[in-house]
C-alpha cells in the first residue's frame, strides 16, 4: 500500500471513531514511525509501505482511538519549537503556555537570573526559559520521581545540564534557595469537574497534575504561600491559573503582599497567567 492511501486510511477510521484531528494524527503517527518529518509525507506520498511500518502503524492507531494523545503515543511533544519527551508521568505541554514565556524572557532578556519551577513535569517551562536566557539557572521540583527523570532527559536533549537541577520534591517541605523568578503551571482543575475532561485527558495525563482541590485553588494557594517565602523581595511570581479564576487568585496574590504586573490572556481571552511582583513579608 502507498503513503498517500494508508494515511487516508488511518484518517477514515479515525474520523470514524470520532477523533476530530483525524487527518493531523494520522500524519504524525505516521511521520513519527517513519522517522520523517510531516512534509516529507506530503512530498512522496506515491511511495510503497513496509509491512513491518503498517503493523506499528495499526498498533499506534488503535492506541489513538482509545484516546491516548499522540504525544504520549510517539513519545514527544513539540513545545517552544523543541521537541520535550512526554508520558504519563507528566502533562502534555499546551500551546497557551508558550504565552506565559514570551513575556518572562522579555522581561529578563541578557540578565542572569536564578529560577524556580514548582511542579516542572517535563521541565518545559524551566527548559524553555533557560534556553533564552542562557546566563540563567533554574531548578525545577515535582513530587514525582518519574517527571524529574523526564525532566533530567529534557535537560540532557536540550544541552542545559549545566544551567539546571531537577529534584522530587513536596513543596510543602522545600525551602531551599532565594529566587528571582518562581514559574509555576499547578493544578488547577476543582475537583468536581475532573470528570468533564475529554478522555485523552482524564484516562492518561496525571490526575496528580490536573486536580487543585474543591475549588482548584488548592495548589495555587499552597505555590503563592510558599512563593511568599522563597522570592527576593521584588521577585516575580508567574502563575498559570485555570478558567474563572482570575479574580480569586489576584485577591489571595494582594492579601500576601504581591503587586500584579500583568496578567495573559490565551486565545479565547480568558486570563491565562498572572505575573506579581513581591513586594515584602507577610
Amino acid at each position: 500500500m502507498n503513503l498517500e492511501n494508508i494515511i487516508k486510511k488511518a484518517s477514515q477510521i479515525l474520523k470514524n471513531n470520532c477523533v476530530h484531528s483525524h487527518e493531523l494524527d494520522a500524519q504524525i503517527i505516521l511521520a513519527d514511525i517513519m522517522g520523517v518529518k510531516r512534509e516529507y509525507l506530503i512530498t512522496n506520498d506515491q511511495i510503497n509501505i513496509s509491512e513491518k511500518i503498517i503493523k506499528k502503524y495499526d498498533v499506534a492507531i488503535r492506541r489513538r482511538i482509545n484516546r491516548e494523545p499522540v504525544a504520549y503515543i510517539i513519545g514527544k511533544k513539540e513545545f517552544w519549537s523543541k521537541d520535550f519527551i512526554v508520558n504519563q508521568a507528566t502533562l502534555v505541554p499546551r500551546p497557551e503556555t508558550e504565552l506565559l514565556i514570551y513575556k518572562v524572557i522579555n522581561f529578563f532578556r541578557n540578565k542572569r537570573i536564578n529560577i524556580l519551577d514548582i511542579g516542572t513535569g517535563s521541565g518545559c517551562i524551566l527548559l524553555s526559559i533557560l534556553k533564552e536566557l542562557n546566563l540563567s539557572r533554574g531548578i525545577g521540583i515535582d513530587i514525582s520521581a518519574k517527571a524529574i527523570q523526564t525532566a533530567k532527559v529534557n535537560a540532557k536533549n536540550l544541552n542545559l545540564l549545566n544551567q539546571s537541577k531537577f529534584k522530587t520534591y513536596d513543596l510543602v517541605k522545600y525551602n531551599t534557595g532565594k529566587y528571582d523568578l518562581i514559574v509555576s503551571n499547578p493544578p488547577y482543575i476543582p475537583s468536581k469537574d475532573i470528570n468533564n475532561l475529554s478522555k485523552d485527558i482524564i484516562n492518561y495525563e496525571p490526575k496528580i497534575a490536573l486536580d487543585g482541590g474543591l475549588d482548584g485553588l488548592d495548589l495555587i494557594k499552597k505555590v503563592i504561600y510558599k512563593s511568599n517565602y522563597l522570592l527576593k523581595r521584588n521577585g516575580q511570581l508567574a502563575l498559570e491559573i485555570g478558567f474563572n479564576q482570575y479574580q480569586k487568585v489576584s485577591s489571595i496574590l494582594k492579601c500576601c503582599g504581591f503587586r500584579e504586573i500583568s496578567k495573559i490572556y490565551d486565545y479565547n481571552l480568558n486570563v491565562r497567567c498572572i505575573i506579581s511582583t513581591k513586594l515584602g513579608y507577610f
